[in-house]
């Protein structure tokens, strides 16, 4: 009896053991093919410094989310692709920056909703007047199907709307006149973004729009080629306006979108995970410039009043007129307009 149960102990152990091992070996080849699995993802990430071009200064809101995407890249594929940032107007205008990017020279650029609507007309919808409260119920908005309807509109000639990007909103800058009722923009010569919906909303009130690029803009108000201009807060001080304007008026009358465009081809050429990549960064600097740019507006407000300059505040009532003109003219002309405008101006 002794023997049956030793042989039987044995055998039971040898067993445990060859079971163990079996696990083990289980294990390890899952922990193997884990490896392989991450090893063959990240060899699937190319390494791949893309061009990205803008209009706006270094210390502009555009170029920092510019720095938070090239940040994010190069984490998010650990180290394998970054940007190369090109600012102010370096790569030309922005229309020599849409021809870069459909060309497939520059990968990706900020091109103002303004400049986009002369070519797309259903971007007008951003400069419905007085349509958002403030930067975050625009940015809000943007994410909404309707929104996405109008980005998608971009595409078809070799642009891909990737996403938009905000500014602060909109102000009046004024060489030397203070004004404070729409009447009283009539006759002046206003430097505005040579797009359709912005011109509009100043011929309504009498002034005579000006397209002229940015990097002119502070030569022409210096020398009174122009009166004042469509401007936001966060440019007139990067571009130091205040030394050559006396008054600005906090209007808030329109946000102040880019759209960040890619060339079409070759995104859509570039794998899954790549793009997911790049739109993950991209939502990443999207919610931070948001977001700082949002509890900047007081800040910008008194260092203006710091250099010397008159900032005082407008607000809807004062253009009702040309509100319901640009309502009239732009719901007329489409549809996504006039549902937008119905949609997000409550």
């Amino acid at each position: 009896m002794k023997k049956p149960l030793k042989f039987m102990l044995v055998s039971c152990f040898l067993a445990l053991l060859f079971i163990l091992a079996a696990c083990g070996n289980s294990n390890a080849t899952k922990e193997a093919d884990a490896k392989t699995d991450n090893t063959s993802a990240e060899s699937d990430i190319p390494e791949k410094k893309f061009k990205l071009a803008h209009i706006t200064p270094t210390d502009h809101m555009w170029h920092k989310a510019a720095e938070k995407f090239n940040e994010e890249l190069k984490a998010r594929s650990n180290g394998k692709m970054e940007l190369e940032i090109y600012p102010t107007s370096q790569l030309g205008t922005e229309a020599d920056m849409v021809q870069q990017v459909e060309a497939g020279s520059l990968d990706f650029a900020f091109i103002t909703a303004a400049y986009l609507s002369a070519r797309t007309p259903e971007m007008a919808a951003w400069f419905a007047p007085y349509t958002f409260k403030n930067l975050q119920e625009a940015s809000d908005a943007s994410s909404t199907d309707i929104a996405r309807e109008i980005l998608g509109k971009i595409e078809g000639t070799g642009l891909k709307g990737l996403d938009y990007l905000f500014a602060g909103q909109r102000a009046m800058v004024f060489k030397s006149k203070e004004v404070k009722k729409a009447s009283d923009l009539a006759g002046l010569k206003m430097r505005v973004t040579p797009s359709p919906p912005l011109q509009l909303f100043y011929k309504e009130a009498g002034a005579a729009p000006e397209g002229l690029p940015l990097p002119e803009v502070y030569s022409a108000l210096q020398t009174g080629v122009i009166d004042g201009m469509d401007m936001d807060l966060d440019a007139t001080i990067t571009n130091k306006y205040s030394e050559v304007a006396k008054y600005v008026a906090v209007t808030n009358h329109m946000v102040w979108p880019s759209i960040i465009v890619t060339n079409e081809k070759m995104f859509n050429g570039l794998s899954e995970d790549v793009q997911k990549i790049i739109n993950d960064s991209l939502q990443a600097a999207i919610a931070y410039a948001v977001e700082t740019r949002s509890g900047q507006e007081e800040e910008f407000k008194k260092e203006l009043a710091s250099q010397g300059m008159t900032v005082y505040e407008l607000g809807a009532d004062v253009f009702k007129e040309q509100i319901q003109a640009f309502d009239d003219e732009y719901s007329a002309k489409s549809d996504l307009i006039k549902k937008f405008i119905e949609e997000f101006r409550k």
